[in-house]
């Protein structure tokens, strides 16, 4: 799974539009959808604040853990 199709599974589960996430990250919706797109790579700030609001581990929602609040090991 990529990093884009990630984004957008936890966003569909969570039942959220992509202006909902951008609200939320306090970006335009443009930028958002270029995350899911795979058009821009998100800087670490997005992802760390992605995961917060997601309420997951970065590695989790990078695909690297199969635990949700877990970070993978070395």
């Amino acid at each position: 799974m990529t990093i884009g199709d990630s984004f957008k599974r936890f966003r569909k589960e969570r039942g959220l539009t992509q202006q909902q996430v951008a609200n939320a990250l306090k970006i335009q919706k443009s930028s958002y959808q270029r995350y899911e797109q795979e058009k821009v790579v998100p800087a670490a700030t997005v992802i760390i604040n992605l995961s917060k609001f997601f309420g997951v581990s970065t590695d989790y929602l990078l695909g690297l853990s199969d635990k949700p609040n877990v970070a993978a090991a070395m």
